[in-house]
């Protein structure tokens, strides 16, 4: 099943696509996407005729993220040998784990947001997995199981802050949009394989990144086993998995984003993104 959110911020109304690519309303079924109905959801929608329920339109309007704010979004650095290559960094022998804010989590065509403080924003087209089973300590056979979906994200980061400001990466990944997701949160055995998608991201219609998830150096099943032995992963958790090369840091010279600039990415059977980048405001 492909699901996706339609609406404003705050009120998206949870869907799930047709044969036909038509999106239809799940609000009578769940209340939402997320945490509290992620791992019960395939099975409420088993028996449903997908025909039977009201059509959601979709043109001119805002698609959310395809779940409701997680409480916990993990991420891989380095993840993809080509990339750590890129970056003139040894490949990783255990996952490089850093987080980022449930603030970040936006629609996939939300904007991506450049305060004047930011001088080297950054791109990384990325395979999201969304957690549908809490695990704590499985076993690398069991990892898949609790596994629900796919998405596409964009780790959007800002270079300047999480490589010359000391500490950890995160504080470069924690600014509120820094990870537009969706549109579809695609279901492990609709997708397939995941260890073998087509990624693709351009900058003002130029191809920067246009890499595979077959040079994954951590697969997914990996990830998941791996985070937990660490940490608590709880239904409706992201995990980004990293990215293949062609981000900004690594063209020479160096290209990074300013306002204006267009980002669209993609990855095999998950959709489209497209965000422009815009100035932020002060929130008080």
């Amino acid at each position: 099943m492909k699901f996706m959110r339609i609406g404003a911020v705050g009120a998206e109304t949870p869907a799930v696509l047709d044969e036909n690519g038509i999106a239809r309303d799940i609000s009578e079924i769940v209340s939402d996407i997320g945490h509290e109905t992620l791992p019960h959801l395939e099975t409420r929608m088993a028996p449903v005729t997908l025909s039977d329920l009201p059509e959601v339109p979709t043109h001119g309007a805002r698609i959310g993220a395809p779940f409701a704010r997680p409480r916990n979004v993990w991420c891989i650095g380095l993840n993809y040998s080509d990339h750590a290559t890129e970056a003139g960094m040894p490949v990783p022998t255990e996952p490089i784990l850093f987080t980022k804010s449930g603030s970040t989590v936006c629609g996939p065509n939300d904007p991506i947001l450049k305060s004047p403080a930011m001088t080297k924003l950054d791109w990384e087209v990325e395979l999201g997995v969304v957690i549908g089973k809490a695990a704590l300590e499985i076993g690398p056979d069991a990892a898949m199981d609790h596994v629900f979906g796919y998405t596409v994200v964009n780790d959007v980061s800002e270079r300047a802050w999480q490589l010359e400001r000391g500490g950890q990466w995160s504080k470069g990944k924690g600014y509120p949009n820094f990870c537009p997701a969706g549109p579809l949160l695609v279901t492990r055995d609709e997708l397939g394989d995941p260890g073998d998608l087509a990624m693709r991201l351009a900058v003002n219609g130029e191809t920067f990144q246009n890499g595979s998830t077959r040079t994954m150096i951590f697969p997914v099943a990996e990830i998941v086993h791996y985070l937990s032995q660490f940490c608590l992963l709880e239904p409706g958790d992201l995990i980004c998995t990293g990215t293949p090369p062609g981000v900004g840091m690594g063209q020479s010279p160096q290209r990074y984003l300013d306002i204006g600039d267009e980002v669209v990415l993609s990855i095999s059977g998950l959709g489209e993104q497209r965000q422009t980048v815009i100035a932020s405001e002060k929130r008080s």
